[in-house]
């Protein structure tokens, strides 16, 4: 895992703790990184199964 995507990891983790789905622009300020690299990262985690997105609930899985 690159320091980018554990960084975004950390990010969803901490704030889907608090029932908040993070945004782009929310990304963006916390990682300093430009929206191709953060969704490159995002799509990484959730090839290697580390994430999932649950349409239904509307939230991340781990």
């Amino acid at each position: 895992m690159t320091d980018l995507e554990r960084k975004i990891y950390r990010i969803i983790y901490n704030m889907s703790r608090f029932r908040k789905n993070p945004s782009i622009d929310d990304f963006k300020r916390k990682t300093g990184k430009d929206e191709a690299s953060i969704r490159k990262a995002v799509r990484n985690l959730m090839s290697r199964k580390e994430i999932a997105w649950d349409k239904e609930k509307r939230e991340w899985k781990f």
